[in-house]
């Protein structure tokens, strides 16, 4: 069941502070006049799930292997596979938004992975 257009930009917002905080940001913050900005003092960081810019290189920089599957018991059919992570397109506002959202997602759990290893 697809959120509400407040609750997806909110969840898109939160996945990107969690990739900022993974990424060694530790000074995230929201200001009211920039909602849906995140800065760390006074460098404003990417919008990894909502600009192609920000979200591209997060393919190439954890070598990203993307695949789509056609999901029969889903009446909108699809979903992007990116290692075990799996994204619905049908809960998004487009197929493109979907793709930003797996890959951010994706590049939360390698670096998760990557950070539980260490330890």
């Amino acid at each position: 069941m697809r959120m509400s257009d407040e609750e997806y930009f909110r969840s898109c917002v939160s996945r990107e502070r969690h990739l900022a905080q993974l990424l060694g940001h530790h000074n995230v913050e929201e200001f009211c006049e920039s909602a849906g900005s995140l800065w760390e003092n006074t460098t404003v960081l990417p919008k990894w799930t909502r600009d192609w810019q920000a979200c591209g290189p997060l393919i190439a920089e954890y070598e990203l292997n993307i695949a789509y599957q056609h999901l029969p018991d889903d009446p909108h059919g699809k979903a992007i596979h990116i290692g075990t992570t799996v994204v619905h397109i049908s809960d998004h506002p487009s197929k493109e938004r979907a793709l930003m959202f797996a890959i951010v997602k994706a590049a939360i759990t390698l670096l998760e992975h990557h950070r539980h290893d260490k330890h």
